[in-house]
């Protein structure tokens, strides 16, 4: 990772830093895809798709599997398939995925900074 010159005048640059940040939030964005990435992140192991259904509260069986394959297509997810009666399967964190950990927690800070300044110090 290299360290970005904000006062970069460049603006060429200026334009691939934010088409970089533009595909991030891409990749990242749909109701559920944090959500599975926290709960991944929070299993420290490999979770089976019922653990991860059960963790993920509110999701439709439907949408986890779609999210989960967007995850899988964008190498944030891993999908391990066992040949087993009856089929098991489980999801981890890919290298990528776990490259996030960082940027997720400048990400939280930022939004409790912009909570303070905004709604007074409250947090939800």
């Amino acid at each position: 990772m290299s360290i970005r010159d904000w006062k970069c005048e460049d603006s060429k640059q200026q334009l691939v830093w934010a088409a970089a940040t533009g595909e991030a939030l891409r990749v990242l964005e749909g109701k559920w895809k944090i959500v599975i990435i926290f709960q991944l992140f929070a299993a420290k192991q490999p979770l089976r798709f019922s653990e991860l259904e059960r963790r993920v509260e509110g999701v439709n069986q439907k949408m986890l599997i779609q999210q989960l394959k967007e995850l899988e297509k964008d190498e944030i997810v891993i999908r391990k398939i066992y040949p087993q009666v009856p089929p098991k399967v489980e999801y981890a964190l890919s290298e990528m995925g776990l490259a996030l950990g960082p940027s997720i927690e400048c990400l939280i800070d930022w939004t409790f900074m912009r909570r303070e300044t905004t709604n007074g110090g409250l947090e939800a």
